[in-house]
């Protein structure tokens, strides 16, 4: 049930520090991974690090935001059996006051609008998955923020809280998914939603010992999330396993959204 053998998935904004480990991975359970970032070296070097594993990637090197790049890559697409969209906009801290709107039209930009527009054009690509092997997947990565308002008491600077842009844009891509899962539930596509919690960054760690430490304290678990800890959900709503899940917003937080 939980095999993605045959499986060809596109993970967005595949490169980064959750998604590179998302990608290998599902790369690990036999999936073939279209890795997508808009700086093509980006994308072969974790091409070349999955494949050199023994495992099966292939470069997907587009800008999301960007419609007319998007159907040219789906023009080279001949499989396509799993969406995963997980790309935003590099972190940017601020708050109500401090924050522009071109911080609101950015993340809104990458996360809702291009999301929505990639399951537009890769609709006729997940139909042909559901002709072929019975179903298909799409899942949207959000956030705990997209669910909670951070603790302004934990952060020191303006500069450093975690902003609104991105919790209004991650709160909005929770519902989208539920828009998109109503919709598409007729035609057997699934559409179902991850929101992390507290993954800082390795740098983020190193150089924000004092965050750190408040951060792990609004943990129930006691300690932050590791990267891989994110692979078994996501290959859970990939796989034939969540057959008959849609609509559902899994937060994979340690606790954080409980109290």
């Amino acid at each position: 049930m939980f095999n993605l053998s045959n499986k060809h998935i596109l993970i967005t904004g595949a490169t980064g520090y959750l998604g590179s480990q998302i990608a290998l991975g599902l790369a690990e359970l036999g999936a073939t991974i279209h890795v997508n970032s808009r700086t093509r070296e980006t994308c072969e070097r974790l091409v070349s690090d999955i494949n050199s594993k023994g495992f099966s990637a292939v470069s997907a090197s587009f800008d999301v935001t960007n419609v007319e790049e998007v159907k040219e890559y789906v023009k080279s697409l001949n499989q396509l059996d799993v969406l995963i969209n997980n790309a935003h906009p590099a972190g940017v801290g601020g708050t109500i006051l401090t924050a522009s709107v071109n911080n609101y039209v950015d993340n809104y930009k990458s996360s809702v609008v291009a999301s929505a527009n990639l399951i537009k054009v890769l609709e006729p690509q997940l139909n042909e998955a559901v002709a072929r092997a019975g179903g298909a997947s799409i899942i949207n990565v959000s956030s705990m923020y997209g669910m909670v308002s951070p603790d302004p008491r934990i952060y020191d600077t303006d500069e450093g809280t975690n902003p609104p842009f991105y919790g209004a844009a991650k709160a909005a891509l929770i519902q989208l998914t539920k828009y998109a899962a109503c919709e598409l539930a007729p035609k057997n596509i699934r559409v179902n939603c991850v929101s992390p919690g507290p993954f800082p960054s390795k740098i983020a760690q190193a150089e924000l010992p004092d965050l750190m430490h408040k951060i792990v304290s609004k943990v129930p678990m006691g300690r932050i999330g590791l990267p891989l800890e994110l692979v078994g959900p996501i290959a859970f709503l990939a796989s034939d396993a969540s057959s008959y899940v849609t609509g559902a917003n899994i937060p994979v937080d340690g606790g954080w959204t409980c109290w």
